[in-house]
């Protein structure tokens, strides 16, 4: 039996791991199967080009607890240790087997699929156990090798009797990790870490029916029925699926293939996704993956992290933030990539070239699938635009190159249900709702019931009216308003529709100037002035006498600061509105001409009353106030 001290540069290193090494303790398992996942990859590897004479066959790594025993087992059937490279290896802590393997054999092993970079893996064993044992047999004809830590820098290396090729880590659990000898707990892990790993893993036995027995069915002798229960059978318990749907090539799989995948990676996701973007490239980086587009909802952060990181199919994390652009940190699914660099713990991500290129990959890959889906079917395109609006949207506002390819996909619809692109739009406008400037007004509405009056207007001059009602399309409309040429957004209810879209010709006023200014000096002593600015115009006698409104610009900024951006402040500003009285309607004539002052006073409260409840400004007591002076009227 041989003794010796651990290669290390610090007088103990241990402490530092389990203290410092990994945030999660529970990394532990992820590393060590990773490591059992790469010595079984590396003798496919040897074995496919001769330099090893060992039967590969079909090798899975086995999990084991011994509960009273307080053990935890990792066994693989790979490649296997020599005393020596036990030594080297593990006794080596910064030097890394599996890099080496890529460096000796570089041009053979590149698609061998090997995952360990870091020769600290197998050293997370210390942050659970207080002693770990390597039992280890190579698929040479050296002997199996024994070795044994406690957790100080001193080790034990003897000869063992194992016969089988392979490795077994045995971990005994230290008192404050007990819980990695729960079986749902380990579970748990296998199913965070290791559902997709490419070689299959054990997790104990499960009963089955037996696919060779046939129930049998016999009749009594009143004729019913009975078949006999079906047989069961005990088989291995494989907790992954070795070969999931992004490993596979598009060409390969079908629709179901895709879905079925989703539920695989969202069990408890009862929703289909709308479709789904299969990423496949191998130079200038190699990536693979699948992104679903699903139902959206307008609460942004309840979207955010489902996209699942894996390095050669295992799982780094969930949170991908600078792989995947912003934007698209709203979809689900699965990237996959060798490229993107991680640190010891595989769980931040180091910014570098490669991740800028392989985001902006992504961000040109999900544009190009969703320019195809708008041009081989439009209308299917359409019916989801409400479910997909606020990623393109966001895309738009977040990425240069995303905005420019977006211009041909995404829709403006209109509150009759119709959709255009940009360019429809302006071709569609250009003619009714350029105004005397020469610049285009694109009218729209935010909430068809409560600006109904105000989109009537519109309608009335055969205007298009757009629906826009997503929580950030304010910050859209300020990015197209600089980027595109002589065009500019204005909500139906920021103004009366002819000083929305001014033209050359303006009506006339029944009102003289004395008349005018009599209105306007009554007005201003029953209207409220810290809410209201009065605002007289000329309109067409049907158009409402009242009306309320709310400058653009001002209510733009204060929903811009609500969402992030607009002007500093906007958002605390109290509500301001404009009350716009049309001094040709015959009502306006009816309160100058009334004699006494508090009918003056009622005709004004009564109408203000009635534009805001048009409104949907009229709420709660000034409500229920409305309510009681409009029956003592019917009175």
């Amino acid at each position: 039996m041989a003794k010796g001290s651990i290669n290390v540069s610090v007088e103990n290193i241990f402490p530092l791991i389990k203290k410092f090494l990994y945030s999660d303790h529970e990394i532990f398992l992820r590393e060590l199967i990773s490591n059992a996942t790469d010595a079984t990859l590396k003798l496919k590897h040897l074995t496919s080009i001769g330099e090893s004479k060992s039967e590969y066959g079909e090798p899975k790594i086995e999990v084991k607890i011994d509960k009273e025993g307080k053990k935890l087992h990792i066994i693989d059937q790979g490649l296997g240790m020599t005393a020596e490279e036990v030594e080297k290896y593990i006794n080596q802590v910064a030097f890394s087997g599996a890099e080496e393997f890529l460096n000796k054999y570089e041009d053979t092993a590149k698609d061998s699929g090997i995952i360990g970079h870091f020769g600290l893996g197998f050293y997370s064993a210390f942050m659970v156990a207080e002693k770990v044992e390597i039992i280890t047999k190579s698929h040479t004809d050296a002997p199996a090798a024994h070795w044994t830590c406690d957790g100080s820098p001193e080790f034990t290396l003897e000869e063992a009797d194992k016969t089988d090729r392979g490795t077994e880590i045995i971990l005994h659990i230290a008192e404050d990790s007990t819980e990695f000898l729960e079986d749902s707990k380990i579970r748990e892990l296998l199913n965070k870490y290791n559902k997709f790993m490419p070689i299959p893993i054990k997790f104990g036995t499960k009963e089955v029916n037996d696919p060779d027995f046939t129930p049998k069915t016999t009749k009594d002798e009143d004729g019913k029925e009975t078949t006999e229960p079906h047989k069961q059978i005990t088989v291995d318990d494989i907790i992954n699926n070795p070969n999931p749907a992004w490993t596979k090539q598009p060409a390969d799989l079908e629709d179901d293939d895709y879905k079925n995948f989703y539920r695989e990676l969202y069990p408890m996701q009862f929703e289909e996704p709308l479709f789904h973007i299969h990423l496949n490239v191998d130079y200038p980086f190699n990536l693979t993956g699948i992104l679903y587009f699903p139902k959206m909802t307008n609460d942004l952060n309840m979207q955010k992290d489902k996209i699942q990181l894996y390095q050669n199919q295992v799982f780094v994390t969930d949170n991908v933030e600078g792989i995947v652009p912003e934007f698209l940190t709203m979809l689900r699914g699965v990237i996959d990539s060798p490229d993107i660099p991680l640190n010891v713990s595989r769980s931040y991500l180091q910014a570098d070239g490669a991740v800028k290129k392989i985001s902006s990959y992504i961000t040109r890959k999900v544009a190009d699938k969703l320019k195809s889906l708008f041009n081989n079917n439009r209308e299917d395109f359409e019916k989801k635009w409400d479910d997909i609006k606020i990623v393109i949207e966001y895309g738009m506002l977040s990425e240069e190159k995303f905005f420019e390819k977006a211009d041909s996909f995404a829709l403006y619809p209109t509150v009759d249900g119709k959709y255009f692109t940009f360019e429809e739009l302006t071709n569609a406008i250009k003619a009714k709702q350029t105004d005397k400037d020469g610049k285009m007004v694109i009218l729209y509405a935010s909430n068809k019931d409560e600006q109904h009056a105000y989109i009537q207007a519109a309608k009335d001059k055969d205007y298009e009216v757009l629906l826009l009602d997503s929580p950030i399309v304010s910050h859209l409309m300020q990015k197209l308003e600089t980027t595109k040429e002589n065009i500019s957004f204005a909500r139906v209810d920021a103004d009366h529709i002819d000083n929305l879209i001014k033209k050359d010709d303006t009506t006339i006023s029944k009102l003289s100037e004395d008349e005018k200014t009599t209105l306007d000096t009554l007005l201003k002593e029953v209207i409220p002035s810290e809410k209201f600015m009065v605002q007289l115009e000329a309109m067409d006698s049907n158009a409402s006498p009242f009306m309320i409104t709310q400058p653009e610009f001002m209510r733009r900024m204060k929903e811009m600061q609500q969402t992030g951006g607009g002007m500093f402040g906007m958002g605390n500003m109290p509500e301001m509105y404009n009350l716009i009285v049309n001094t040709n309607h015959d009502l306006i004539s009816d309160i100058l001409t009334t004699e006494a002052k508090e009918d003056k006073e009622r005709l004004i409260n009564q109408s203000l009353d009635l534009a805001r409840l048009s409104q949907g400004l009229l709420k709660g007591e000034e409500l229920t106030n409305f309510i009681k002076r409009s029956y003592e009227m019917i009175k």
